[in-house]
């Protein structure tokens, strides 16, 4: 074999290299990856300071009031047209864009984070560090959901021409039967857990998977515990909702359901597919 014909073999076995490692690219991540993605961020989440958690949860329920506020905007100045509530949904994308691309505390996606590593490893002292970060979170998003509730209401921050549609949407919100808010918030818990899911997979598209799952959100007029407590603390800081219609029709029942949709439906789903390939490994 001359020279020549070793080079071009060399080209070849080259080129079929290059071809598999663009093979394996294109693929990206398995199912069993994503998990463990997910998994690993689970843990340190589970690891993170009480004072981090608390003030990354106070963060995400103030910035989250961005997607009310939004929603406002789209209809006090749209015209009132039929296609009207599709486009103004739109801004309810707004606060989920800011809270999930800034890494905050959001009660929603820990459904589904803090849950896999329960999955993987199920421990009475695992399950005691969820439950507690669950309770500092959605603590949080609470109180940063009832502090610019109160700037709102308490200050010029929010534009007159802005309130009517910001209390139209809170009264919305809260104006479902506690059995209809439990199950509209199945499909929210479903999607927010399918968000956190495809996010280390979709790199530059991750803007668009929050648009467009977020948007669903609010289109399919589903119910979300910590935008909906922005909703809720809207109506209580101005006397117009009481605690017990907030806590029983509002507040508990979309709790339940989003765990629900996230961690008993998402979460079961997404061990289903890989517990095979993870007992192979052990």
């Amino acid at each position: 074999m001359t020279d020549d014909d070793l080079k071009k073999n060399d080209v070849v076995r080259l080129d079929r290299e290059e071809e598999e490692a663009a093979v394996e690219q294109a693929a990206k991540l398995a199912p069993k990856m994503l998990y463990e993605v997910i998994r690993r961020d689970g843990e340190e989440e589970l690891s993170r300071s009480t004072r981090a958690l608390v003030w990354s949860g106070i963060a995400a329920g103030i910035m989250i009031s961005f997607s009310v506020l939004g929603e406002a905007i789209f209809r006090t100045y749209l015209a009132d047209t039929p296609t009207r509530y599709l486009v103004e949904n739109l801004g309810y994308s707004l606060g989920f864009l800011i809270v999930i691309l800034s890494r905050m505390q959001l009660f929603t996606e820990n459904t589904i984070t803090t849950v896999l590593p329960v999955m993987h490893a199920p421990t009475p002292a695992l399950i005691g560090r969820v439950a507690r970060l669950w309770a500092i979170v959605l603590g949080a998003n609470v109180v940063g959901a009832f502090a610019v509730a109160a700037l709102y209401v308490y200050t010029p921050a929010l534009p007159e021409e802005l309130i009517p549609a910001m209390v139209e949407l809170s009264e919305h919100a809260m104006g479902f039967a506690p059995a209809e808010a439990f199950f509209r918030a199945i499909p929210a818990g479903v999607l927010i857990a399918a968000i956190v899911w495809m996010m280390p997979q979709a790199e530059t598209a991750g803007f668009f998977v929050i648009i467009t799952f977020t948007w669903l959100i609010a289109a399919g007029d589903f119910t979300h515990i910590v935008a909906g407590s922005f909703e809720m603390a809207f109506l209580m800081v101005q006397g117009q909702l009481g605690i017990a219609t907030a806590l029983g029709s509002f507040f508990l029942p979309v709790l339940a359901g989003n765990i629900v949709g996230g961690t008993v439906i998402f979460s079961m789903m997404a061990y289903g597919q890989v517990r095979d390939e993870m007992d192979t490994e052990l």
